[in-house]
């Protein structure tokens, strides 16, 4: 023990200067974390009252939880309203095929016609004209996924094919 006196007392000013070193470097640890602290609670505050509108943040979340409650009913609306439209639309003429043709030697032009009318399930009619010198006669015709219960023309078939394929009747 004697010789730890002796070993201080010669290097007194060392050992304070260490010291000093220590407490300064504790010292300005203090200072930095001081300020960080002081940053965290202004930000923590700031999120929890906003000075605004002066709401909470559990008021803020309560409200934002009541609109995602309102967004997901709405999003219930429409997808409703969505199958809606969607069974309309596959109701509606989607396929239209028209083919003009001459069926009789003493007409002038193609001035008869085969018109296909249908929906997305391939259903509807077809209708033919048959435009003579003395008069112009009209057949329709039913089309159930994409032929028909009676007996169809070249011209009828062709019109439901062009209606099918999307192809035009030069």
């Amino acid at each position: 023990m004697a010789d730890l006196n002796r070993l201080l007392t010669d290097n007194l000013a060392l050992a304070f200067g260490v010291l000093a070193v220590v407490v300064v470097l504790v010292v300005i640890g203090f200072f930095v974390q001081s300020v960080r602290l002081g940053r965290a609670v202004r930000t923590y505050r700031a999120l929890v009252r906003d000075a605004d509108t002066g709401a909470s943040l559990h008021e803020r979340l309560a409200g934002s939880a009541e609109q995602a409650v309102r967004a997901t009913e709405r999003m219930g609306q429409i997808e409703a309203m969505y199958a809606g439209v969607d069974g309309r639309s596959r109701r509606s003429l989607q396929h239209i095929g028209l083919v003009r043709f001459n069926p009789f030697e003493d007409t002038g032009s193609d001035q008869s016609f085969a018109i296909a009318l249908l929906d997305d399930a391939r259903d509807g009619i077809v209708i033919s004209s048959l435009h003579g010198r003395a008069n112009t006669r009209l057949f329709a015709k039913p089309v159930i996924d994409g032929s028909s219960p009676h007996t169809l023309s070249a011209e009828e078939t062709q019109a439901i094919a062009n209606a099918l394929g999307g192809q035009r009747d030069a």
